[in-house]
């Protein structure tokens, strides 16, 4: 079903007690043909882009360093997969705690934009200090002080969706967090390249580059809070409001809240790109492709991740936040056990370019979906529930690797399993979206 209907009649605009004749709740109709006042604030975008680049690469300048940082501090190499675990299950937590929380302070305007600006300041203090403590050859302390910095870098995953889902008219979201998952996945591209750049640099310098450049750009997060505030303020006025879903996109049409299959499905999916990208992504290169050749073959997923974001936020315009996360993770599950019988370097770039579009395509509409299933009051649930899930897809595949096989093992034996998880998440999807056509 379309999400965005024209208005043909002022009294079609609203719904509610003065409109005795609508049998709707009192909800703003969406409209195809935006006034200017409702445009998306690209500038806030891209400015939350900017946050999330450098949380990023943040996030990849410490998984670079941290084997020699842990080593510094007196933990054994075995330490290492057991530190990134307890990373990624604070993640788990923080993000949904956090999410929440965003719901109850956006009704004070201004309160998340100081909370985020604050924690932030308190995140970039600890990862500053890392590089500085391992030295002194304290496990505890470099411990506390990782634990300390993973909990309070929650602060800029959930909050910018709950601005977004609360100030922002529906049609505009998708643009939004395509611009949001851009910073993402440019940070994600680069990686292989800042490995190579960073090696044998002392740590103190990257760590804090990467860190006070975060702590600057989220100054703007009070900015950012009060932009799309007084947008919201203008679409309001111009009759173009944040529409709430109805019922039926709420719980389904026959009653049961599809969010759990919804959470499961892009568990799945997540982990099916965790799998694709970091573990077997590099050994179906190497069956083609010298080893020196994979600093510039492994960013070809995220080149394709990155090229799909815009287009896709358009399809969910159009088609609907389901429906484009169902063939998105479809399309990955073709692209994905394509790559993994690919014959031929010429065969198997397309196929990992196609594979990241793909993945791109299910996640920004994944978000989008986020934000429309929690409209009005729960997007920050909605949004730190999928980053927990994320995480948790994150956290799975390192417990595969550290208990089950390593991941040469993984790469080789099990190639398969992502193009399984992907189809198993569509056929979810597929089920969720009949049950939920409004989304």
């Amino acid at each position: 079903m379309r999400e965005n209907r024209r208005c043909c009649t002022s009294a079609a605009v609203r719904a509610g007690p003065e409109n005795p004749a609508s049998t709707e709740p009192s909800h703003a109709v969406e409209i195809d043909e935006l006034s200017p006042s409702a445009k998306a604030p690209t500038a806030v975008g891209l400015y939350l882009a900017g946050v999330q680049f450098l949380f990023a690469v943040g996030w990849i300048v410490y998984v670079i360093y941290l084997p020699a940082l842990a080593e510094q501090a007196g933990l054994p190499k075995s330490a290492v997969p057991w530190l990134l675990l307890m990373d990624q299950l604070i993640f788990v937590a923080t993000d949904l705690a956090v999410g929440v929380w965003s719901d109850r302070a956006a009704g004070v305007l201004g309160r998340i934009g100081w909370w985020v600006l604050g924690v932030t300041l308190l995140s970039t203090v600890a990862f500053l200090v890392l590089p500085w403590v391992a030295p002194r050859g304290s496990p505890g302390l470099f411990v506390a002080i990782t634990v300390l910095w993973a909990a309070t870098s929650a602060a800029l995953r959930a909050p910018p969706l709950t601005l977004l889902g609360r100030h922002v008219a529906k049609p505009a979201v998708p643009w939004l967090v395509s611009l949001v998952l851009l910073g993402t996945g440019i940070a994600s591209a680069i990686g292989p390249y800042l490995g190579l750049t960073l090696k044998g640099l002392d740590p103190r310098l990257p760590f804090a580059l990467a860190g006070l450049s975060l702590a600057a750009i989220t100054a703007g997060m009070v900015w950012a809070e009060r932009a799309l505030s007084q947008r919201r303020a203008a679409d309001q006025a111009a009759r173009v409001e944040t529409a709430a879903p109805s019922a039926a996109s709420r719980t389904g049409r026959d009653g049961v809240a599809p969010i759990p299959g919804f959470l499961l499905a892009a568990l799945l999916a997540a982990a099916a790109a965790q799998v694709h990208s970091n573990l077997v992504a590099a050994p179906l290169y190497l069956r083609h492709a010298p080893a020196s050749m994979l600093p510039v073959l492994m960013p070809v997923f995220w080149v394709g991740f990155n090229l799909a974001l815009m287009p896709a936020s358009l399809a969910v315009k159009r088609f609907g936040a389901l429906p484009v996360m169902t063939g998105g993770a479809l399309v990955a599950a073709a692209c994905s056990a394509g790559a993994w019988n690919a014959t031929s370097l010429e065969a198997l770039l397309p196929l990992q370019g196609l594979s990241g579009a793909a993945w791109g395509v299910s996640l920004m509409s994944g978000f989008s979906a986020a934000v429309f299933f929690g409209h009005v009051g729960r997007e920050g649930f909605m949004g730190g529930a999928l980053n927990s899930a994320l995480a948790a897809a994150a956290l799975s595949r390192i417990a595969v690797v550290t208990f089950v096989a390593p991941a040469p093992v993984v790469a080789t034996q099990w190639g398969w399993v992502p193009a399984l998880l992907f189809a198993l998440s569509a056929a979810l999807l597929c089920a969720i979206w009949s049950r939920s056509r409004s989304v």
